[in-house]
């Protein structure tokens, strides 16, 4: 007899649907059962209004543990960038697997990268992020571009810039390669060009927190270095008191010395949208061996930010 499948919590997008699948398989793998999906709609995904507007990111997270709280799923998949940084006690982030590739992307029209792109070219991002960022790059590089607020999934997306709306968009390497549309990119972005949203390109498996046996079996797709890396961020972002939808950018990377990995660092931005101030700050330590190490990198980063007047910087919303 075949044992019962496990049920997945998803979104219904395209991007949410590919991620699930691919955590369903390795899932499956490590516990011998199958998985099914479950589409559950979430209030970020019918609403038209702009996030920063209905509450960031989190709108998308709220459905599926409603779900895995009403067991009608035994466990669901969040890109991590959109979950909140405070955990109810009644779940657990299982599983963190490894990263992809955290970086920002474009695609331009005409295969542009973005130092080609014409003065007065209007750039479409729905996050005030990467609008801080752009906005501060182009001021120091002479550029003159107009970043246009936008929703929608990849296709909407990209279809601004084929129809001609737009001279180009900004999305997340990430989903593009999970999504297996990587070879529409025209221009990758430096991460000293734009930091990333804190935890962009990590995968969140989550389950309830007394759901012994799933966790344990779950916690084998975890990526220790990746969980490190983003607990400094996302402990940056909380410290920072701001939501995900503010214009907060941060990233922990390992710099190893050949094989052996021997320090992370941290980096983190905060700006007002249209550029003119940014606070952007890092720090290089001992690779934080626990939980509370890799918190307290990111809660002292996030200090010192706001010794700099970050907290005046978070205020904003893109409108």
């Amino acid at each position: 007899m075949t044992e019962k499948a496990l049920r997945l919590g998803t979104r219904r997008s395209k991007l949410a649907m590919a991620q699930s699948g691919q955590v369903a398989d390795a899932v499956s793998q490590v516990t011998g059962r199958p998985v099914e999906l479950v589409e559950i709609t979430t209030y970020g995904d019918v609403s038209r209004e702009h996030l920063a507007q209905i509450g960031g990111t989190g709108v998308f997270v709220a459905a599926l543990r409603e779900a895995l709280a009403r067991g009608e799923v035994d466990f669901a998949v969040h890109s991590l960038k959109d979950l909140p940084t405070a955990q109810p006690d009644e779940l657990v982030v299982a599983a963190i697997p490894e990263r992809e590739d955290p970086r920002d992307v474009i695609i331009a029209r005409d295969a542009l990268k973005l130092t080609d792109l014409p003065r007065g070219a209007r750039i479409g991002t729905g996050s005030p992020r990467r609008m801080a960022q752009l906005n501060a790059y182009a001021r120091a590089h002479g550029m003159d571009i107009e970043t246009v607020p936008i929703r929608g999934n990849v296709d909407t997306r990209i279809g601004y810039v084929t129809k001609g709306d737009l001279d180009a968009v900004v999305l997340a390497a990430a989903g593009l390669n999970r999504v297996g549309r990587s070879d529409e990119v025209t221009d990758f972005l430096s991460v000293d060009t734009v930091l990333p949203a804190p935890g962009q390109g990590a995968l969140a498996i989550e389950t309830t927190a007394d759901n012994a046996e799933l966790i344990a079996a779950l916690a084998q797709l975890d990526d220790p270095f990746t969980r490190v890396a983003v607990t400094a961020e996302r402990s940056l972002l909380a410290a920072l008191e701001a939501g995900c939808s503010a214009p907060v950018g941060a990233l922990a990377d390992l710099l190893a010395d050949g094989q052996t990995v021997k320090e992370m660092r941290l980096r983190g931005v905060v700006g007002t949208t249209d550029g003119s101030t940014l606070v952007q700050l890092s720090t290089t330590g001992p690779v934080p061996e626990t939980h509370e190490a890799a918190t307290a990198l990111g809660r002292e980063l996030a200090t010192e930010m706001l010794a700099q007047g970050a907290a005046g910087l978070m205020g904003e919303r893109a409108l």
